[in-house]
C-alpha cells in the first residue's frame, strides 16, 4: 500500500488549526468584554482591542494551517507562524489591564514554534 504524499506532522497541524479557531473564540469573547469595561470605565488601556486582533491573527492562522496541513511546502507553516508572532506581540505589548492576554500571547508563540519546526522539517518532493 503506497503511502500518501504528506507534509511534516500533518496531524499536528490539523488538530493545532482546530484549536486554534476555537481557542480564538474564547480569546475574542474575553477581548469584547475586556472593551467593554475600557469604555465603561473610561480607561485609555488597548487590551481589549489587542486581544481582538490576536483573535483575528489566531482564526486565521488557524485557517492556514488546516488547509495547508498536507502540502509539502514550507510556505504554509511559515505563514501561519508569522500570523501567530504577529498577534503575539500585539498581545504583550498591550496586556496592561487584560492580564489573560499574556497568556494567549504565549500560547499563540508556543504555537508559533510549533509551525516554525515543521516549516524546518518539511521536505520538498
Amino acid at each position: 500500500m503506497e503511502e500518501k504524499n504528506k507534509g511534516f506532522w500533518s496531524v499536528g497541524r490539523l488538530v493545532i488549526g482546530i484549536l486554534l479557531m476555537v481557542l480564538s473564540m474564547v480569546v475574542l469573547f474575553q477581548s469584547c468584554a475586556a472593551g467593554i469595561v475600557n469604555t465603561m470605565e473610561e480607561s485609555s488601556d488597548m487590551g481589549g482591542s489587542a486581544g481582538f486582533v490576536l483573535a483575528i491573527l489566531m482564526i486565521a492562522s488557524g485557517i492556514v494551517a488546516v488547509c495547508t496541513r498536507n502540502a509539502r511546502s514550507k510556505v504554509g507553516p511559515v505563514i501561519a507562524a508569522v500570523l501567530l508572532v504577529i498577534g503575539a506581540l500585539v498581545g504583550l505589548c498591550n496586556a496592561a489591564v487584560y492580564q489573560d492576554l499574556i497568556i494567549w500571547s504565549i500560547v499563540s508563540l508556543a504555537f508559533a514554534a510549533v509551525f516554525v519546526i515543521c516549516a524546518i522539517k518539511t521536505k520538498k518532493v
